[in-house]
């Protein structure tokens, strides 16, 4: 089941962003399936949420954006069932 970011209910913080992961690759390029067990954290999403400027700041993400992000960063949360990482502004590594 699919969130649209208009049913998240709640706010976020200022300097923070909400990310939606992508998913994980289920077979390498040659086509072999990769188990669960073996499969990379995906270290790029899409912004779902943004919070507010901070003084010191400007907000440069915005929602829709596909960003990359490094392999530790961020908070994971479940949100009714979905998996969302909220991180900072600055752990955000690269707007494609």
């Amino acid at each position: 089941m699919n969130k649209k970011m208009a049913d998240l209910k709640g706010k976020i913080l200022a300097g923070k962003v909400l990310v939606k992961p992508h998913d994980a690759d289920e077979t390498t390029a040659s086509g072999i399936i990769i188990p669960d067990s073996a499969k990379e954290k995906p270290q790029m999403g899409s912004v779902i949420l943004v919070g507010a400027k901070k003084k010191d700041e400007e907000m440069e993400v915005k929602i829709g954006d596909v960003v990359l992000y490094g392999k530790y960063g961020g908070q994971e949360l479940d949100i009714d069932g979905v998996d969302y990482l909220l991180m900072s502004q600055t752990d955000v590594l690269y707007i494609v």
